[in-house]
């Protein structure tokens, strides 16, 4: 069950995805985190961030959206709160994968920096340049090929781990060619999708702002043809996102072409949810009568 996704070893190909699954710890009193592959850590930026204001989560059919803007305690403040609990997670073998948030390019630059000085423990950085929640920078750059690309090419210097890149559900084809000759590693394909919910009675958003980010099983047949077509288009690795609630989900983006999966919003209606997953994919690789997973990774037939 072990892959490569871009220079980080995960024993197995179950990640979780930034945002759904806090700093890891959160989760120990469910099950032994360490089982996982890889975690990656709630998205932290140089300095922290207070979010937007409440309502900031609703549910929607098949789904969940939100509009929490990214707070988070920045770089230091995670490390001084999760820093030990994340070395000894990696000593374990789970690796941590840091999510990284910027509203500029600057911003991005020094996140990077510091998680070089104070998270040795790090196996990868993950440069969030797509959530929808964040009213200047992130969006628009991750929906060009050149924001995007500005973003890679200031950062990779900066780092010799490998470079996940979290990508938006826009232009995915164009976007992921840029990111790979910029020099990222890996791409995380995709973020949430941008989406409205209207409470009809009071006629205002069930957020606080107007719109907010999709994300959960309603988008993850979406999310499975956006991984295959950068599949086709790029020779770098792939974290597919977007909708994973059971092995077979899991299943369907190896097939397509991920290397990984990464569980998110089902960690919030279901916080067993990640070794359940792991478990039935062992399972489906096993009926393949494969030896191997990545004897899996894009095995999907054309009719």
């Amino acid at each position: 069950m072990a892959v490569d996704l871009g220079g980080i070893q995960m024993r197995n190909p179950v990640n979780t995805a930034a945002g759904t699954y806090g700093f890891g710890w959160q989760f120990e009193g469910f099950y032994d985190v360490s089982t996982l592959g890889a975690i990656t850590t709630k998205g932290c930026a140089a300095e922290p961030w207070p979010g937007n204001p409440a309502p900031r989560m609703c549910d929607v059919t098949s789904g969940v959206m939100n509009s929490v803007g990214l707070q988070n305690p920045g770089v230091r403040g995670l490390v001084a709160e999760a820093g030990e609990y994340l070395a000894g997670l990696s000593e374990k073998g789970c690796q941590v994968i840091c999510q990284v948030a910027g509203h500029s390019v600057d911003e991005y630059v020094a996140a990077v920096e510091l998680f070089e000085e104070l998270a040795p423990w790090a196996a990868g950085l993950e440069i969030n340049i797509s959530c929808p929640n964040i009213a200047a920078g992130g969006c628009a750059m991750g929906s060009t090929p050149e924001g995007a690309a500005e973003v890679v090419r200031a950062v990779r210097p900066r780092t010799s781990r490998p470079l996940l890149v979290k990508m938006a559900p826009a232009r995915v084809v164009d976007v992921a060619r840029a990111l790979e000759a910029e020099g990222a590693d890996a791409l995380s394909v995709i973020n949430s999708i941008p989406a409205m919910a209207i409470d009809v009675h009071t006629r205002r958003s069930k957020l606080s702002r107007p719109t907010g980010g999709l994300s959960g099983p309603v988008l993850h047949n979406i999310a499975v043809r956006m991984v295959w077509e950068v599949a086709q288009a790029v020779d770098i690795p792939i974290n597919g996102v977007g909708g994973v609630a059971s092995g077979e989900d899991a299943a369907e983006f190896i097939l397509a072409g991920a290397t990984a999966v990464s569980v998110g919003s089902a960690n919030l209606f279901d916080p067993e949810c990640a070794p359940r997953i792991l478990a039935e994919l062992e399972e489906w690789v096993a009926s393949q009568g494969v030896d191997d997973v990545n004897d899996l990774i894009g095995a999907f037939e054309c009719q």
